[in-house]
């Protein structure tokens, strides 16, 4: 039996077309450029997510010599909310790198944790995926990664 799978997203042109309050959240996550530690890939990537309270929270990616203990932005930012304030519920997560001429998208196992959260914590979240001057954005997590794991 054929099935389809569908969902859609937004895409916009400039960075100016989207809300204040995600081109604050994208700025944060471009701050957070700062704190990544690229020194083997020299791929720096940074991200933000608004939480509920309306506080912000970031990540930055993090790499080793070990290349398997290396982190990307979207683990170091969600692992870091789990452990410290997991009942302040995920509203948005944006995500940027540098170099920022192509929009930046989560890898496959940033997709799975980034599901896992909306799953624990019970609602979805909008992913902002930048570029320096544009941005798809997509309504939930799980949309990234339709045919997830699970125990």
């Amino acid at each position: 039996m054929k099935h389809t799978f569908r969902f859609d997203y937004e895409h916009f042109e400039s960075l100016e077309l989207l809300s204040a309050d995600d081109r604050e959240l994208i700025a944060a996550a471009r701050e957070a450029l700062r704190g990544a530690h690229p020194d083997y890939s020299n791929f720096r990537v940074g991200a933000a997510a608004r939480l509920e309270s309306g506080k912000i929270v970031v990540g930055s990616n993090q790499e080793s010599e070990v290349f398997p203990a290396t982190m990307c932005a979207e683990r170091t930012l969600l692992y870091h909310h789990q452990a410290t304030m997991a009942d302040d519920r995920i509203k948005a997560l944006a995500i940027v790198s540098s170099p920022g001429e192509r929009e930046c998208y989560p890898c496959g196992q940033c997709r799975q944790v980034m599901r896992d959260v909306e799953k624990r914590q019970g609602s979805d979240y909008k992913v902002l995926m930048c570029s320096d001057s544009s941005a798809s954005v997509v309504g939930r997590a799980t949309d990234l990664l339709p045919f997830t794991f699970e125990l």
